[in-house]
């Protein structure tokens, strides 16, 4: 196999990257906070008051009230730990937890004397001071403070998750404009090497005298030229767009040969809209034509052969050349080692490239991709 080409596995890479958005931090905030909150008064009712709705003398509506009370007011205090929390985010993470946890064992406090005192007023009807002893605050207080720890834990959940997600989508992003970059670079290499070889034809016509069909040629240039233009821009294309290409291509080739090239060409009509890297075909028919169809003297057919299967774009380009009576060691020169790099850039591994040569038979060019239809119009 020439330039040994290797079959490549791996992850299949999307063309294009279209991060998901994010939900928003403030829509998230108030669902976390009111079915915590919720989930908590909820738990308080079944643990601690509906047991003893039947004990003799048991308040009832002043548990009630004094678990709304109990519940608004953690709810506005962990409200507060949030604010204070996204205000000090940006610190060095050993003061920004110093800072949250301290803050939520004064929150908590404020907690178990609100909640302690509330007990007191409304179920007890006593003073909000009255009858405190230091065994009951300090079983509050435990209960009181780790409610305002597993709190200010969520909200760092929340805020480093968020954090981290949009790290993502900007290195997402960059990597996408990178191998938009390396696929522009590498497509660069091509239009050189095309232009050169194009030139050096029309210049043997005129060489020749044979001038209508040097003309003929440079106005099927010129045509390619100006369609190619319009992807200039794009890294990627359609196939449907790149065969457009590859028709102008091959005219201005058969301006040059004649009879001699016989092209064919086998679409599968689904292919039609999978995405490819731009001018991913002329080259390789090029080579075709220089190593196949330019030693031979007779008729050389060159077929292309698109199928698409399991998901996946299968590419044949079949020639009647012999290409090892010709100089292998070249072999497909830059057109392969270019579509290696260009396939490998856009689909991150996920593609085969398998290139055959046998004996008065011709050569065979097996490429494989995955199918993927751009969203952009």
């Amino acid at each position: 196999m020439i330039d040994n080409f290797k079959t490549a596995e791996g992850d299949v890479a999307r063309l294009e990257f279209e991060p998901q958005v994010f939900s928003n931090q403030s829509h998230q905030l108030w669902t976390v906070q009111i079915g915590g909150w919720f989930g908590y008064a909820v738990f308080v009712f079944l643990a601690i008051i509906h047991p003893r709705i039947d004990v003799p003398g048991f308040n009832i509506n002043g548990q009630l009230i004094n678990l709304a009370i109990e519940t608004f007011a953690g709810f506005l205090l962990s409200f507060f730990q949030w604010q204070l929390i996204q205000s000090i985010v940006h610190l060095p993470i050993k003061l920004t937890l110093f800072w949250s946890f301290f803050s939520a064992s004064v929150l908590g406090l404020i907690y178990n004397i609100i909640k302690l005192s509330s007990y007191k007023v409304i179920v007890y009807d006593q003073r909000w001071n009255e009858a405190w002893d230091m065994l009951e605050f300090g079983g509050w207080l435990l209960f009181s403070l780790a409610t305002m720890f597993v709190w200010t834990g969520i909200f760092f959940i929340m805020l480093y998750n968020t954090k981290l997600q949009k790290e993502h989508e900007m290195l997402l992003r960059a990597e996408t404009k990178a191998k938009d970059a390396q696929l522009k670079m590498l497509r660069y290499q091509i239009n050189p090497h095309f232009m050169f070889n194009t030139m050096n034809a029309i210049s043997t016509l005129i060489y020749k005298s044979e001038n209508d069909k040097a003309n003929e040629m440079l106005d099927q240039l010129c045509e390619f030229f100006r369609h190619s233009l319009d992807q200039d821009i794009k890294s990627q294309t359609s196939l449907s767009k790149e065969l457009e290409l590859l028709d102008l291509y091959v005219g201005i080739e058969k301006v040059r040969f004649g009879d001699r090239l016989k092209f064919q060409r086998n679409i599968d009509p689904l292919a039609y809209s999978g995405m490819v890297p731009t001018m991913l075909l002329q080259p390789l028919v090029e080579n075709s034509i220089k190593y196949a169809v330019e030693p031979n003297k007779g008729e050389t057919r060159v077929s292309l052969i698109v199928r698409l299967k399991s998901g996946r774009v299968n590419i044949s380009l079949v020639d009647e050349g012999n290409l090892l009576q010709t100089n292998e060691k070249q072999g497909m020169g830059i057109g392969l080692k270019n579509t290696n790099e260009r396939l490998n850039t856009m689909f991150s591994g996920d593609y085969s490239i398998d290139f055959k040569v046998t004996q008065n038979v011709g050569s065979k060019l097996a490429i494989s991709f995955p199918f993927v239809v751009s969203e952009r119009k």
